[in-house]
C-alpha cells in the first residue's frame, strides 16, 4: 500500500492515518468538517489535499448512520482500489449498501476494537490500536486483493486481525462493548444528584464501573441506533438479573428466616456467576487470565515516584504485568498496586523495602 484516502478525521481515522503515515504511507485526509481535517494535517496524519487519482484504500470512518452514504458516494466515484469502513457495526451498512445494488467484492468491513473516552483528532495516536483486534468481515465476494489491503492495514497499525461473520460480530460487541457501556451510564447516573458527602467517597471500584461512562454521548447514539435490537436483548437479561437481585435482597430485609435464607442464596448466585463470567476476560496481550499477586506501595503524590518504582522493580529483576493506582480522598497520597507472577511477590516486596518504600500488607 503506497497510498490510502481517511474519510472521517475523528479519533479513529485520525489514529489511522497517523499509523499509516509513520509507516511511510502518502495518507490525504478528508472530512465534512474542514477544520477537522486541517486539524488532522497540522498533527502529521497526512495531508488534506485531494489525491490526484484512485488511491490504493478508502478508509471510511464515519457514524455508522452514515457508512453506507459516505462509502457509496467513494465507491460510485472510483475513489480507491479498495474500500474498508471502520464502524463498530457490521451487519447494517452491509445490508444498505447491497441494496443500493453497488458491487461489494471491493469493500470489506472491519471493526478496530479500540477506542479512547475522548473523541476527535486531538486525541488520536498512532498507536491506539496496537496489540488490539481488529475484525474482518469478509464475504464469498470479497476480492483478495481488498483482505490484503485491509490486512496490510492492520499490520501497520499493529493490530491483531480476526475473521467474524458481520451479523455475528455485531452480536458480540452489544455483549462485549454497547451493554456495558449503558450499564456504566445508568451506575454513573445515581451519582448526579447524590450527596456531596456520599460522592467523596468514591473508591477505585466505582471509578472502574463508570470509567466508559465518560465518553460523547452523541457518538453512543450513533453507535446505539446501529445496534439496538442484540443491547436491548442483553438488557432484557439484565434487567431480568435485576428483578431478581432486588427481590433477594429484599428477602435479606425480613424477619422471616427461611426469606433470609432464599435471599442469601440468591445473592450468592449471582456473585458466583459473575466470577464465573469475569474469569472469562482475556487476560494480558489477549491470553487467558492468569492468576497474578498484588504487591501494594504507599507512595506520596509527587513527580517520578511511578518511574523510581518501576525502576527498583526491574533494578530486583521483576516484570510489573499490570498496575492500578488508588488515590487517597483528601490526601497527596495514594496506594500503587503492582500485580506480579506469584513467585515474584516476595522478591518485589523485599527488594522496594529495601529501598525505603511503605508496602501494605
Amino acid at each position: 500500500m503506497r497510498t490510502a484516502l481517511v474519510i472521517g478525521t475523528g479519533l479513529i481515522g485520525t489514529s489511522a492515518a497517523l499509523a499509516l503515515t509513520q509507516r511511510g504511507v502518502t495518507v490525504h485526509l478528508t472530512d465534512r468538517d474542514p477544520e477537522q481535517a486541517r486539524t488532522a494535517t497540522a498533527l502529521g496524519a497526512g495531508t488534506d489535499e485531494a489525491p490526484g487519482g484512485p488511491v490504493d484504500l478508502a478508509i471510511v470512518a464515519a457514524p455508522p448512520a452514515l457508512v453506507a452514504d459516505v462509502l457509496a458516494d467513494a465507491m460510485e466515484r472510483g475513489a480507491a482500489r479498495g474500500y474498508i469502513d471502520v464502524a463498530s457495526v457490521k451487519g447494517g451498512p452491509r445490508r444498505e449498501l447491497e441494496a443500493r445494488g453497488l458491487d461489494l467484492s471491493a469493500y470489506i468491513g472491519t471493526h478496530p476494537m479500540s477506542g479512547r473516552e475522548k473523541s476527535g483528532p486531538l486525541a488520536a495516536t498512532g498507536d491506539l490500536f496496537e496489540g488490539r483486534p481488529w475484525v474482518l468481515t469478509p464475504t464469498r465476494d470479497t476480492d483478495t486483493e481488498v483482505l490484503n489491503l485491509a490486512l496490510e492495514l492492520i499490520s501497520h497499525c499493529r493490530a491483531v486481525p480476526v475473521v467474524m461473520d458481520a451479523d455475528a460480530h455485531d452480536r458480540a460487541v452489544a455483549l462485549v462493548s454497547h451493554m456495558p457501556h449503558l450499564v456504566s451510564s445508568m451506575v454513573a447516573a445515581r451519582l448526579e444528584h447524590a450527596e456531596e458527602a456520599a460522592v467523596r467517597l468514591c473508591g477505585q471500584g466505582i471509578r472502574d464501573v463508570t470509567r466508559i461512562a465518560a465518553s460523547d454521548p452523541r457518538m453512543w447514539i450513533d453507535i446505539l441506533s446501529a445496534n439496538p435490537g442484540p443491547v436491548a436483548d442483553l438488557l432484557t437479561d439484565v434487567a431480568a438479573d435485576l428483578e431478581e437481585t432486588v427481590r433477594a435482597l429484599r428477602g435479606l430485609q425480613s424477619s422471616d428466616e427461611s426469606e433470609r435464607r432464599d435471599g442469601g442464596t440468591g445473592i450468592a448466585s449471582v456473585l458466583r456467576r459473575g466470577n464465573a463470567g469475569q474469569v472469562r476476560v482475556p487476560g494480558k496481550h489477549g491470553s487467558a487470565p492468569r492468576a497474578y499477586e498484588t504487591v501494594a506501595v504507599l507512595i506520596d503524590d509527587q513527580p517520578g515516584q511511578l518511574a523510581r518504582i518501576f525502576a527498583d522493580a526491574g533494578m530486583a529483576g521483576v516484570n510489573i504485568e499490570d498496575v492500578r493506582i488508588e488515590h487517597a480522598t483528601g490526601q497527596q497520597a495514594g496506594l500503587v498496586q503492582l500485580m506480579v507472577e506469584p513467585k515474584a511477590a516476595a522478591v518485589l516486596t523485599a527488594a522496594l523495602k529495601d529501598r525505603g518504600w511503605a508496602i501494605r500488607q
